[in-house]
């Protein structure tokens, strides 16, 4: 059993850096693949990232790339979504999830998900 314990949400302005993190509760975690998803209020789910185990493989959404990045810190069990010139739109709860084997673009691939935080982006 893993737990994933997210923190680094809040609210900013246009234009502003945040850093979400997500801590895993066991040291197997760094096995797993990565995703991060988000979901802002009446929209449908959004997988924004995913990063693979040993962290050599990314692949982000086009509403993020070049503006957000994944990391992972396996010594730390935490896994990192950076994100920079926030937008209004980006505004929305995010949630990290982990998995065996590759990272999916399907929520209910993972095994495993964090409890979420919410961004919110003020123009």
């Amino acid at each position: 059993q893993v737990r994933l314990v997210q923190s680094g949400g809040g609210n900013v302005q246009a234009g502003s850096s945040l850093r979400l993190s997500c801590a895993a509760s066991e040291r197997t975690f760094r096995l797993y693949a990565m995703g991060w998803f988000r979901q802002a209020p009446g929209k449908e789910r959004e997988f924004i990232a995913g990063l693979s185990w040993r962290g050599g493989y990314s692949w982000y959404a086009d509403s993020v790339k070049g503006r957000f990045s994944v990391s992972r810190d396996n010594a730390e069990n935490t896994v990192y979504l950076h994100m920079k010139d926030l937008k209004s739109e980006d505004t929305a709860v995010y949630t990290c999830a982990t998995k065996t084997g590759q990272y999916s673009d399907v929520y209910s691939d993972y095994d495993y998900w964090g409890q979420g935080t919410q961004v919110t982006v003020s123009a």
